[in-house]
């Protein structure tokens, strides 16, 4: 039997540091702990899925929380359950003690183990929805407040009027009208249609 530690954080900023003591304190040997530095939406993880080809059967695999594994719901329980009885496999969740499939191999406690999986997979997934909305419903709160997000607009020079003119009159190309601006070219016809609104305008 061969042990494994699995680690996830979500991008190459967050620390892995509290993961790793977790496996340490499981003793899991420094060269059987695998990690990947990505979104947990799905499997496709260069790590994992070397973790996974080397995995026999009897083997035993550590994670922290449920939420390292996977953020999907419905692929968490799929791949616990290729993991359990495909690649068969014992799978520890260290932070949640009745996820240890070396207990109870008998029927019910297979079935206890796949109950408590997808009501903390739903709640894992279903938080991180909730998150969402709640960033959604921050950003047009903030936007209904007249928050701006993003670059500030960048400033016209002062004789865009005479440039605008000039291009009008077909004595300057586009390219040369917006490189006179400093903005691009997609942005001069912007702000050639802000002016020419302005000026139907009165």
């Amino acid at each position: 039997m061969s042990i494994y530690g699995y680690i996830r954080v979500s991008s190459k900023e967050q620390n892995e540091d509290r993961q790793l003591i977790a496996m340490r304190n499981a003793q899991v040997p420094e060269k059987s702990i695998f990690l990947d530095k990505q979104s947990g939406k799905d499997f496709e993880r260069p790590m994992y899925k070397k973790m996974v080809r080397r995995l026999k059967k009897d083997d035993l695999v550590y994670i922290k929380s449920i939420d390292r594994l996977g953020r999907n719901y419905q692929e968490v329980v799929e791949q616990w359950q290729y993991l359990t009885r495909v690649k068969q496999v014992d799978i520890v969740v260290i932070e949640m003690p009745l996820l240890d499939t070396r207990r109870g191999k008998d029927l019910v406690g297979t079935f206890l183990s796949d109950i408590v999986l997808q009501v903390l997979s739903f709640v894992a997934e279903n938080e991180r929805t909730n998150i969402r909305s709640r960033q959604k419903e921050g950003i047009e709160a903030a936007k209904a407040r007249g928050v701006v997000f993003g670059r500030p607009p960048k400033e016209l020079p002062d004789n865009f009027a005479q440039i605008y003119k000039r291009w009008k009159a077909g004595e300057l190309k586009s390219h040369e009208a917006a490189k006179l601006c400093g903005v691009s070219r997609s942005t001069f016809y912007t702000k050639v249609k802000d002016y020419e609104l302005q000026l139907e305008m009165g």
